[in-house]
């Protein structure tokens, strides 16, 4: 790639000869900073900036977006500063190149704590121009495109993340150029197997598909044509992630997917548009229910199009889409094809309406401080698929999908939110869990007596209302919120068996209340009691200030003086051995025994007496040598809890794996580990470790998940955890299963 390249994307521009030669210092610029340096292709690093710097100008993006492109990596990866950027391009420049350079020199605990950071200085960048997320969806895409000279490990990290935000990011700002290009190249990185089962199974059908799109277009055209309308008909073949998508969501083979191809009209004006779809529905039947008015209801990403299904030729689908040429470059690049800086119109009312959803992201991110909850409101807020629902006034309201009334009330008003007893969809009154549907006209009820519930922070579904509901709390019930906190707290503690006046300090929880920009110990506990942040959170930052400021002993006395469920493995545990006093005890972690299991003991070598369930298989291969077996039973009350660990298997489908968790957690228990895959056959197979009191305690738990939509077993599994090679002989190994 070289400058020619550029100047030949560059040629659509009516520049005058002093833009060119801007261009030409900016790459000159980038040239010299990164010298050497070399991509993992051994290409010079300077074919990047250039990849970005054209992807923006096919975008016709505006001279200093193309510049920003070709600087947009010397303040991370050079030894150039933002004030040299300054002085040499002016703050314009610098200011966006700032905003797309990634938080790498910064130390974080983590790498979501890292990505989560880096997403939020981009979208404060992004309040200020959305210019610097248009240079960092091209900088991605040209990624994209050189991914394969990566190691495999690299390539499905970085196509997953594409996958998961950049893409729907581009979806968001409508740029669907960007969009179905970064989600095929994601789909061959994480999927190759299908990926190219699908591109074989394409080109098989092509001339097929060809022919068959061909004829359509030839009836269509005449039609057209004799209704007087003038317009330009393409075939528009669906990309391969859609089709992929398609196939796994409706459960259908490739040769049951008949809309491959779309037919694409694009006409002079929207009277054009509905006169078209008229001449469409009078050659081929319409098929019910598969008819969208994206002009009258665009969506929130400025798409505006006509969209039907049709029958034709032998009883096949065919899909058309109806345009004018404004909406097709609307559809084609977005937010970029109404870029007010071409125009240099700064007081864009429109412009600014259509990132009024940005607007709204910043309000409440600036709440969420843990990383992982940041990220995982991201994925829900903002790219997540919407429902589109409407006032009584008919205005337009877009909110995630499965979203309840509360979000809607939220999203009207905060007070509205704050006031809500009831709701109507429709004209008839829902309870407040309904599932909002698109076409919904929602009506809320309030009092001037109503208040925000606690229960109000499970229904909901949208970031918004869940901040707006926890900033109630936060407000109107301080006292009661740090008095909940502490208590919580202190119960979560005891249940550990720790002393909670040694980890409850005010020093500490001070300490810890920084990360989460809480300036006393009252506004933690306050925090944790109005949901704020999560006792689990709080308590794993307590542990580790404490081992940082007094290491694991303080005056002597050790930190953990009671047992949890790790030490008490080292004592006896709450099992009782028969006629034998202060014998190390083990519980082995092939059968995870709870107290209300029958038990059996086995004397292992050097590493005390191993405890197994009597169903065991490996506790029943070691019959063998009866003398190194021991009657062990359990305590009459022992206050000890045990890890379990529980296999759940199930039909697969979305949100499985978040209904199950949830079982467990409303049982008030805390899951160390969760492991989840599924087969082909679309069965879902849940492992989760968690820790119990006792037998009764489980099968409670056990009985919660066998209630989950879609779980047909739930059991506790043999041979997981450690290997039995540490409890048994290896005489006894050989047959192991």
């Amino acid at each position: 790639m070289s400058m020619q390249l550029l100047k030949k994307c560059f040629t659509r521009y009516n520049n005058k000869k002093e833009d060119w030669s801007l261009i030409r210092r900016a790459y000159q610029f980038a040239l010299n900073a990164h010298g050497n340096q070399k991509r993992v292709s051994g290409d010079s690093y300077i074919t990047h900036p250039l990849g970005v710097a054209c992807i923006l100008a096919e975008l016709e993006l505006d001279l200093v977006t193309i510049m920003t492109g070709l600087l947009h990596d010397v303040i991370e990866d050079t030894p150039v500063t933002y004030a040299e950027l300054e002085r040499e391009f002016g703050q314009e420049v610098a200011g966006l190149v700032d905003g797309v350079t990634k938080l790498s020199r910064m130390e974080f605990r983590s790498k979501e704590e890292q990505q989560a950071e880096t997403w939020r200085k981009m979208f404060v960048a992004m309040a200020r121009d959305i210019r610097v997320i248009l240079v960092k969806l091209a900088d991605r895409t040209h990624n994209m495109r050189t991914l394969h000279y990566l190691s495999d490990f690299k390539q499905h990290e970085i196509a997953r993340e594409t996958l998961e935000i950049y893409a729907p990011l581009a979806h968001r700002l409508g740029i669907n150029k960007i969009k179905w290009e970064l989600e095929d190249l994601a789909f061959r990185y994480l999927n190759n197997k299908d990926y190219y089962y699908l591109v074989e199974k394409l080109a098989k059908k092509r001339r097929e598909r060809e022919e068959y799109i061909n004829n359509a277009i030839a009836d269509l055209s005449a039609g057209i044509k004799e209704a007087g309308i003038t317009a330009e008909i393409q075939g528009r073949p669906k990309h391969i992630y859609s089709i992929y998508n398609k196939m796994k969501g409706q459960g259908k083979d490739f040769n049951e997917i008949y809309d491959l191809t779309a037919l694409r009209v694009i006409v002079n004006s929207v009277r054009d548009c509905y006169a078209t779809l008229g001449v469409v529905h009078t050659l081929w039947r319409p098929i019910p229910g598969h008819f969208n008015d994206y002009i009258a209801v665009p969506k929130p990403n400025m798409y505006q199009s006509l969209h039907t299904t049709v029958v034709c030729g032998k009883n096949e689908l065919l899909e058309v889409q109806i345009r004018t040429w404004e909406m097709h470059r609307t559809a084609e690049y977005g937010i970029a094809a109404h870029w007010r800086y071409k125009e240099k119109v700064r007081d864009d009312r429109e412009f600014a309406e259509k990132l009024s959803w940005l607007r709204q992201l910043l309000e409440w991110q600036q709440d969420l401080k843990d990383a992982h909850e940041f990220m995982e409101h991201l994925r829900i807020d903002l790219f997540s698929d919407e429902v589109f629902v409407f006032t009584p006034r008919g205005d337009v309201i877009d909110l995630p999908r499965g979203s309840v009334p509360l979000d809607f009330a939220y999203r009207i008003h905060t007070d509205v939110g704050n006031r809500c007893v009831g709701a109507k969809a429709n004209g008839r009154i829902v309870p407040l869990d309904y599932e909002l549907k698109t076409g919904d006209i929602v009506e809320i009820i309030t009092s001037k007596q109503g208040t925000p519930s606690r229960d109000w922070l499970k229904l909901v579904v949208s970031s918004t209302a869940k901040s707006k509901i926890r900033a109630w709390f936060k407000k109107e019930r301080r006292e009661e919120n740090i008095a909940k906190g502490r208590d919580s707290l202190e119960r979560e503690i005891r249940r550990l068996q720790l002393e909670p006046r040694r980890l409850l300090k005010d020093a500490l929880l001070e300490e810890v209340g920084r990360r989460y920009n809480l300036l006393t110990a009252d506004d933690v506990f306050a925090a944790v009691g109005y949901g704020g942040v999560s006792t689990q959170q709080i308590l794993s930052r307590l542990r580790e200030e404490y081992a940082k400021k007094f290491g694991t002993e303080e005056s002597g006395k050790p930190l953990l003086p009671l047992k949890t469920w790790k030490e008490a493995s080292r004592a006896t545990g709450g099992v009782k051995i028969q006629g034998i006093d202060n014998l190390l005890v083990r519980f082995s972690r092939c059968c995870n025994p709870l107290p209300g299991d029958e038990i059996s003991g086995f004397v292992t070598r050097g590493r005390g007496v191993s405890i197994h369930r009597r169903d065991c298989p490996n506790i029943i291969r070691a019959a063998r040598e009866k003398e190194r077996l021991m009657d062990v039973h359990w305590e009459a009350q022992s206050d000890v809890s045990y890890p379990v660990e529980l296999e759940v298997t199930a039909v697969d489908r979305p949100n499985l794996l978040t209904d199950v968790v949830q079982a467990v957690s409303e049982s008030k228990v805390n899951i160390s580990n969760v492991n989840a895959r599924s087969t082909r056959d679309g069965i879902a197979a849940i492992h989760l470790t968690f820790v119990v009191t006792d037998l009764e305690h489980l099968d409670f738990i056990m009985n919660k998940i066998r209630r989950v939509r879609d779980v047909f077993t739930v059991g506790r599994p043999f041979g997981s955890g450690s290997s039995p090679e540490k409890h048994f002989p290896r005489t006894v190994q050989k047959g192991r299963s």
